[in-house]
């Protein structure tokens, strides 16, 4: 098959792209250049998916049997890509998010549950919001229609060349050893998956030519916060690494040593009206179409190995602009914070 992917090459798009090379697939990429460079035996072609001439130049002679939209953040994207490409490829996969639904959180949320409320021609240049995602699917729908368009809403994406810093941010914490400060509930479940068991799972499906909507994550109940954070002591931990925990209310108290959920402690998320459910999906349906997530232990391991051998990266394009670096961890407490916070409640 040929595919096209629009977006970076750095995760999920690299996930993808590996994949389908491997599976003997012909593929193309979409993007700027300005994350970490394509992988060798994909044809790339650098633009700017918010210009319409951009595309135009990538769709020029060239078609393919699908589209795989990784990068879509406004809806206005997606109608562009998906008009411009409507007679130009077959099968359109859009990756949404679990975030997409207006019950993510409080309830068990299904394929059939309500996204929120976002019109497919919401303009352009929306400050970040979850509803934009559901704009984006509605976007993709009219252009390509149901029976042409895949829609999986992802949930959390782990796995070797993550740049958003959650399972990096562990590892290389517990590689520092000491006491750790490990917040909440150990016993609290979680729903992660690996990037490639994602890309496998949806590049089954796309050559398959399936249509509709799958909730694409591990299954509830399999991964708790204490196999998570031990898992990652056992990797990358020197000996006598200790993790201590904390319960929620200490961390929440007002004052200046307030940790911020989910960002401080990456994927620490309390018992508030706001958290309580965040692992809260029902990922059957993509079970019974064949979804498989490997271990965690695996992903944990796999990510360990990527992060002591990756080499520096060069995230100045030919043109000097800096782009996302691959390895710009962005979340993780304060040395000195945890450590005030392990005297006093440790």
């Amino acid at each position: 098959m040929k595919i096209l992917l629009l977006g970076g090459s750095s995760f999920l798009g690299r996930a993808y792209a590996a994949q389908a090379l491997a599976r003997g697939h012909q593929v193309t990429t979409f993007n700027r250049g300005r994350s970490v460079g394509d992988l060798s035996g994909v044809e790339v072609v650098r633009g700017d998916r918010d210009s319409a001439e951009d595309i135009a130049r990538l769709v020029e002679g060239r078609s393919w049997d699908a589209v795989v939209d990784t990068s879509a953040q406004q809806p206005a994207q997606a109608a562009l890509s998906a008009r411009l490409l409507r007679g130009r490829a077959g099968h359109y996969t859009f990756v949404s998010s679990v975030h997409a639904y207006a019950d993510f959180g409080p309830q068990v949320i299904t394929e059939d549950s309500e996204l929120l409320p976002c019109p497919a021609d919401t303009p352009p240049g929306q400050p970040f919001g979850r509803e934009l995602k559901a704009g984006c699917e509605r976007a993709v729908l009219e252009e390509f229609g149901a029976e042409r368009t895949l829609i999986l809403n992802s949930g959390l994406l782990i796995g070797p060349h993550e740049f958003g810093g959650r399972l990096p941010w562990w590892l290389e914490r517990m590689a520092r050893g000491g006491r750790v400060l490990a917040p909440g509930d150990p016993d609290r479940t979680m729903q992660v998956i690996d990037v490639r068991d994602f890309a496998a799972f949806g590049l089954d499906l796309l050559t398959d030519g399936t249509p509709g909507r799958f909730l694409t994550t591990t299954p509830p109940g399999q991964l708790t916060f204490r196999q998570w954070l031990e898992t990652c002591r056992e990797l990358a931990g020197p000996a006598g690494t200790e993790l201590v925990w904390v319960e929620d209310g200490p961390l929440l108290a007002e004052g200046p040593d307030q940790v911020a959920p989910w960002t401080e402690l990456p994927l620490w998320a309390p018992d508030l009206p706001d958290w309580a459910g965040i692992w809260r999906v029902d990922s059957s349906r993509a079970e019974a179409a064949g979804l498989r997530c490997r271990p965690f232990a695996e992903t944990a391991r796999d990510t360990w190995e990527w992060l002591r051998t990756r080499e520096p990266v060069d995230d100045t394009d030919a043109e000097g602009r800096k782009g996302r670096p691959e390895a710009a961890f962005r979340q993780g407490i304060e040395p000195a914070k945890e450590q005030r916070l392990l005297a006093t409640w440790g």
